[in-house]
């Protein structure tokens, strides 16, 4: 497992391994590509971050995952596959599941609603920009690129 203060302060812990939690995930994270690009989403207040958020009642965390997507981006994503799941030791802990997929298409006529739609990025791009949500700047974050980056080949 890997330890690691957040930005927040907020003590946090990341693993590789499924049921590394007593808290069960009730949130997901999303990492997908789209012809070689990472899939980001903007957040009018946050910045560019991977699209993710709350488990809805009677959903799975995979089906949370879609549709996460397709809310934030209007992309359709395929290849769902559990990473990640990471804890924030915040006044009440929680987790949160990290998925891998990839893109198939995008609805032309999705309607942003929590953000500002779809935003796609190199891996330069994403390294060095300097609006990313402050999630996207921890050490959590850089180890599960590190990961993501040794499963490449398996993308």
């Amino acid at each position: 497992m890997f330890t690691y203060t957040d930005l927040n302060g907020n003590g946090c812990g990341l693993s590789f391994k499924k049921n590394a939690f007593s808290i069960i995930p009730k949130h997901v994270l999303v990492l997908a590509k789209y012809e070689g690009k990472w899939l980001l989403t903007e957040h009018p207040e946050r910045g560019y971050e991977f699209p993710g958020g709350k488990v809805e009642g009677g959903e799975t965390l995979e089906e949370a995952a879609e549709r996460e997507v397709f809310e934030e981006t209007g992309a359709k994503i395929v290849n769902v596959e559990w990473l990640a799941t990471y804890m924030v030791q915040e006044n009440a802990p929680f987790t949160k599941a990290v998925y891998t997929a990839t893109v198939q298409n995008f609805d032309q006529n999705h309607l942003n609603m929590e953000t500002n739609g779809a935003v796609l990025m190199t891996e330069e791009q994403l390294l060095a920009n300097n609006r990313l949500s402050f999630y996207m700047k921890d050490l959590g974050m850089k180890k599960i690129l590190e990961k993501v980056s040794e499963r490449e080949d398996k993308w």
